[in-house]
């Protein structure tokens, strides 16, 4: 797992604009449809050590991201326990419940 700090977490804070707070275990689908709305999480880019995602990568996604795929109905699973208390500032703590993923559920 990674973070926006690259510490392994999902920590937040004055740096962190897009919010990073939502860890989530991505799959092909949810890649697709991010990088459908202009944001490729797939595709390497070395300029910000990002290796890019495959499916079963742990991820601290945008909380906003997060929140359109939940409202697309592709939101992916959740790491709950990782996913930073900021989050539900943003979204209901039933919709990331709804979508944990089942080893920590």
């Amino acid at each position: 797992m990674t973070g926006f700090y690259r510490n392994g977490m999902c920590s937040t804070g004055p740096g962190d604009h897009g919010l990073h707070t939502v860890c989530i275990r991505a799959t092909e689908e949810f890649l697709e449809f991010s990088r459908s709305r202009g944001n490729d999480l797939s595709t390497p880019v070395p300029g910000f050590d990002f290796p890019g995602l495959e499916e079963g990568d742990k991820w601290c996604l945008c909380v906003t991201r997060w929140k359109e795929a939940l409202d697309h109905g592709m939101a992916p699973q959740v790491y709950i326990k990782a996913t930073h208390i900021s989050t539900l500032e943003f979204v209901d703590l039933e919709d990331l419940q709804d979508h944990a993923v089942e080893e920590e559920a």
